[in-house]
């Protein structure tokens, strides 16, 4: 009975925790790639919001406080996730920009 055991239920048990490994790094590898298109949306996203934004304020002519803010607010995690230069050209383009007449005149 014990060479039996020892013979068939062992090798079904190795087999068995096999398949159960095999499993967990597929789906490890399944939920890593899908990480990687999320990461990859989210900075095409947040680019093309860079871009515009700041597309806008460049034609514009200056910022206002609250445009820098909300420009700030979406180039961290865009340079967090990876960004390239081409969002971080425009964001400092747009910092370098004069603060509109009605926000200074709201500071004083």
């Amino acid at each position: 009975m014990i060479d039996f055991i020892l013979k068939y239920w062992i090798q079904e048990l190795f087999a068995l925790i096999l398949a159960v490994l095999t499993w967990l790094w597929r789906t490890l590898l399944r939920r890593k790639q899908e990480n990687d298109e999320i990461k990859e949306g989210m900075m095409a996203l947040l680019h093309d919001r860079i871009y515009q934004a700041c597309s806008f304020f460049i034609a514009r002519g200056y910022c206002t406080p609250e445009d820098r803010s909300n420009l700030e607010y979406l180039y961290k995690p865009y340079k967090a996730l990876g960004g390239n230069g081409t969002g971080e050209t425009l964001y400092k383009k747009c910092q370098e920009l004069p603060l509109s007449a009605d926000s200074k005149e709201k500071e004083e």
